[in-house]
């Protein structure tokens, strides 16, 4: 017998039970009848919402890019903002390892996937742009060592969390993202 979740909560919960899938299993355990089974659904009804594990990883994806930009704050100074982004990036890899766990499956299957690479490549560049933003106004503000380059800066920052995600031994050690950002905080003197 199927769910009876409305299509929205549907797709979520298909998107969150792959998720969990490739936390635990790797990229290479993910099996759409596993997901139909893992949300209660049988597997044409899970290709009407997903028609492609393309279509579905990009989902995952844009879930787990959620998690992230959720560290991002609207209000306060950008060294508030900063501050902020870099505590969220922590009790993230505190509280939900499964997202590095997650992110780092996907990064190590980007250079075989040609559409996996594109959304990893689009979510680096937006996360670098964020962080290009963020430090040139904090720059600006004269809140951070005025001699850091922001772009090169938010290059930084991308690579060393990409690095924590891509070694597996990381993702179950939060201290870390934690150690890398505490480094980070101090180059940019806040």
């Amino acid at each position: 017998m199927e769910s009876q979740e409305a299509p929205g909560s549907r797709r979520e919960s298909l998107v969150l039970a792959a998720y969990r899938l490739i936390a635990e299993r790797g990229f290479e355990g993910l099996r759409t009848r596993d997901i139909a089974k893992a949300v209660g659904l049988n597997i044409a009804t899970l290709h009407y919402y997903f028609p492609t594990k393309e279509a579905l990883v990009r989902g995952v994806v844009g879930h787990a890019f959620t998690r992230f930009r959720s560290t991002l704050a609207s209000e306060g100074s950008a060294v508030d903002q900063l501050r902020q982004h870099f505590n969220g990036l922590r009790r993230l890899a505190r509280e939900e390892p499964d997202l590095f766990a997650v992110m780092g499956e996907l990064a190590l299957r980007a250079p075989r996937d040609p559409t996996i690479g594109t959304l990893m490549q689009a979510t680096d560049d937006a996360w670098h742009g964020m962080m290009r933003t963020l430090l040139r106004r904090a720059r600006d503000e004269q809140g951070i060592n005025t001699e850091i380059d922001p772009d090169d800066f938010a290059a930084l920052v991308v690579v060393a969390l990409r690095g924590t995600y891509l070694l597996p031994v990381a993702s179950s050690h939060p201290e870390r993202v934690d150690r890398a950002l505490s480094q980070m905080e101090r180059l940019l003197g806040i």
